[in-house]
């Protein structure tokens, strides 16, 4: 396997930081790296979940409550949408 260098920037606190949990995970740097470089190859793309924000408290508990409510079997459901409205209207 040829090997090639690469060069990256990055910020001072975030290397350090970086460098201290590799360090307990028994890697350095480049091994990292690589490893980063080498999973994405494997997942054809970025190894982690991307998002643009972080749901508030609210969105969080409609989430949760949805789930919750379409996991439960006494919470009435409707196939039929007039059914629905006049339950809604009732």
């Amino acid at each position: 396997m040829e090997s090639t260098n690469l060069n990256i920037r990055t910020d001072k606190d975030v290397k350090a930081a970086a460098e201290q949990i590799f360090e307990q995970l028994g890697l350095n740097m480049t091994t990292a790296v690589n490893i980063f470089l080498r999973q994405t190859i494997r997942e054809n793309g970025i190894p982690f979940e991307l998002k643009l924000e972080k749901p508030n408290d609210a969105t969080v508990a409609a989430i949760e409550e949805g789930r919750r409510i379409a996991y439960d079997k006494n919470v009435k459901g409707y196939n039929d949408i007039n059914k629905l409205r006049a339950a809604l209207d009732s």
